[in-house]
């Protein structure tokens, strides 16, 4: 699923080249510019891996990007760190907004400003993008339905360790996993903790559902990178992680595709989880805002490196792919958690 150097970069240059749907056009603008970049936080494995391909794809697509900002999970210091990057010279604007509603006024500044914004992992609620450049987090969610509903031969109970509902993300794997398990598997009940994407509240969260509900069979984690360390302890503590061939076993999936979760399917700690990738992400989140820079634009349609550009109310989204990964193909080298350093 993932493309290797030379695959990827003749895969950049067919969307840039060729004709027809999920292509890209000449703008009225040329000449490119600054790229001014902020990192969403620093406390996940998942933004640790992203964060580290950042300067790796600059290096290898000639961008133009200025030493990158962190906010910290802080919508105003996204705010503040925008404005310090556009006051630098930035002519793109790269973000990731944990908080997808509370970007608004800030994008609309941009906007006015003919600075073009690239959002990663995450669609803002309102506000103009240029594109937008994550999976389909609806599908995570689905995935992961599908997934522990099987195990448990669509009966019991199992506990959904959500993230921020202030986030699209949180809101798009909640929703669907919640939609597949009351159509596919009625006869199982769903707990739904909204974590905020913290580890200490999961632990909590999670604690205590077991407590009250100790015949709880499986666990889906919205983010591996911040859940699953507090989920493997409290596991831990009370006598559950254990193999799969034992009838004590409670099945977890989760999303991310760190290299942390691989070696928990391979131990028989967790059972899968989806792949989000870390390195396409920053990858074609700095392709499109060259092409942004370049005056470039887009079109909905398949792309030449197995997604889909869908359309926006408010711009253009390229869905990655994201496969689901099990003892079965965790070895894989294609993908990016096996690839990491």
């Amino acid at each position: 699923m993932k493309l290797g150097p030379a695959a990827a970069a003749a895969a950049l240059l067919a969307v840039v080249t060729a004709c027809g749907s999920g292509t890209s056009t000449e703008g009225g603008a040329s000449g490119g510019g600054k790229v001014g970049i902020d990192h969403p936080r620093a406390d996940s494995d998942f933004w640790n891996s992203y964060i580290k391909y950042v300067p790796q794809m600059a290096s290898e697509l000639k961008v133009d990007l200025m030493p990158a900002t962190n906010s910290q999970n802080d919508v105003a210091k996204l705010v503040n760190n925008v404005q310090a990057l556009t006051g630098q010279g930035a002519k793109v604007i790269v973000m990731a907004p944990q908080d997808t509603g509370a970007i608004a006024n800030t994008l609309q500044q941009l906007e006015n400003k003919k600075i073009p914004v690239v959002t990663v992992d995450t669609r803002p609620d309102k506000g103009k993008v240029f594109m937008v450049v994550r999976a389909d987090n609806r599908a995570y969610g689905t995935k992961a339905c599908e997934f522990l509903g099987e195990k448990l031969g669509g009966k019991g109970k199992v506990v959904q360790l959500q993230g921020a509902l202030s986030s699209i993300n949180g809101r798009d794997r909640s929703e669907a996993f919640a939609e597949c398990m009351k159509t596919k598997f009625p006869g199982i009940t769903v707990f739904s903790e909204p974590t905020e994407w913290e580890g200490s509240k999961a632990a909590s969260m999670l604690q205590t559902r077991l407590e009250q509900n100790p015949d709880i069979k499986g666990i889906y984690m919205h983010a591996g990178g911040v859940h699953l360390a507090p989920t493997l302890q409290v596991l831990k503590q009370k006598g559950l992680l254990v193999p799969p061939t034992d009838p004590k076993h409670i099945f977890v999936v989760s999303n991310d595709g760190i290299p942390q979760e691989f070696e928990a399917i391979r131990k028989g700690d967790i059972d899968a989880t989806v792949s989000q990738p870390a390195d396409l992400y920053a990858k074609y989140a700095l392709f499109y805002a060259k092409a942004a820079a370049e005056g470039k634009t887009f079109k909905p349609g398949p792309t030449d490196h197995d997604s889909t550009i869908i359309q926006l109310p408010n711009g253009l989204e390229d869905q990655l792919p994201a496969p689901l990964v099990t003892k079965d193909n965790v070895d894989d080298k294609a993908l990016w958690g096996n690839q990491v350093k």
